[in-house]
C-alpha cells in the first residue's frame, strides 16, 4: 500500500516499501503556470531532506524542487525531459520527478498528511 505525505514548499512523497517517488503538488503546479524546462537528479545522487534536488522552469519563474525526503536517487522521470507539460497535466501521477531509496523512514513521518496539506494551502 502507498501512502502520500506533502512538505511546505509544496513537493509531494508517495511511499511504497523502501522506494520514495516524488513530485510537485497540484498547487504548485498551478501557481508556476506553463512548466517549460524541468531538470533532474541523476541516478545515484544522494539527496537529503530538504535539500535541493531538481529544478523545474515555468513562464513565470524558476523554481528549485527539495527533497522531501533523504536517500539515494534510483531514477528520474526522463519523459519531462521531453514533455515538461506533464508537470501541469498531472502533477501528482505521471508528473512524478524522481524516485529515491529512502534512508530515513522517520522523515516520512514528519510531513504533512493529505487533510493537514489541504488545510495549509488554504491559507496561501
Amino acid at each position: 500500500m502507498s501512502e502520500t505525505r506533502y512538505t511546505d514548499q509544496h513537493e509531494w512523497v508517495r511511499l511504497e516499501g523502501d522506494s520514495a517517488t516524488v513530485g510537485i503538488t497540484k498547487f504548485a503546479a498551478e501557481q508556476l503556470g506553463d512548466v517549460v524546462y524541468v531538470e533532474l537528479p541523476a541516478k545515484g545522487k544522494a539527496v537529503k531532506a530538504g535539500g535541493e534536488a531538481a529544478v523545474v522552469e515555468s513562464v513565470k519563474a524558476a523554481s528549485e524542487v527539495y527533497a522531501p525526503v533523504g536517500g539515494e536517487v534510483t531514477s528520474a522521470n526522463e519523459a519531462l525531459s521531453t514533455e515538461p507539460s506533464k508537470v501541469n497535466e498531472d502533477p501528482e501521477g505521471a508528473g512524478w520527478f524522481f524516485k529515491l531509496k529512502l534512508a530515513d523512514a522517520g522523515e516520512f513521518t514528519n510531513l504533512m498528511d493529505a487533510a493537514a496539506y489541504a488545510e495549509f494551502t488554504k491559507g496561501l
